[in-house]
């Protein structure tokens, strides 16, 4: 196989990766949005094993989506475009400038919410129902990301 290959065979993969980590995010985060998620049920997690395995299942898919994009799609794609890649801030940054995703600002945010959600920095009740509100609404972002992404790679195979 040619380098050329390789990086069509690593996207593709990544492609198909990622579109099933937004399917399940995506499913997790419907379901979540379906009970009423408020300050009691969040208070309720220490004895409800069905809801707080629910928690960790959209914050896993969240996190992972995120890791995805991120440390494997972003830089596969700015490789095989022949673009520089670097530190993820500045392949952010790059993505930023070509109209990949919308802002980077906003992805730092969504980043800096998955490390606390993934590493339970969070204890009171209601900064976690807060932090959760706003990954539910961070789940939109990413997948439309990620959408943006893979049609940009999928733009350039055809090319």
């Amino acid at each position: 196989m040619t380098t050329s290959q390789d990086q069509q065979f690593v996207l593709d993969q990544l492609i198909r990766v990622t579109a099933k980590e937004v399917r399940f995010l995506k499913r997790t985060a419907d379901r979540l949005r379906s009970v009423n998620i408020d300050i009691f049920w969040v208070e309720s997690l220490e004895s409800n094993d069905e809801n707080s395995e629910m928690l960790d299942a959209v914050v896993s898919r969240f996190g992972r989506l995120q890791d995805t994009l991120d440390d494997k799609l972003l830089p596969a794609i700015l490789s095989a475009s022949l673009e520089k890649t670097g530190a993820q801030l500045d392949n952010l940054l790059r993505a930023e400038k070509l109209g990949w995703i919308e802002s980077t600002q906003t992805w730092i945010e969504l980043r800096e919410l998955r490390n606390r959600l993934v590493h339970e920095y969070i204890e009171s009740a209601d900064d976690l129902l807060s932090a959760l509100q706003q990954a539910l609404q961070g789940v939109h972002i990413l997948t439309e990301n990620q959408l943006r992404l893979v049609s940009f790679a999928q733009n350039m195979k055809l090319k």
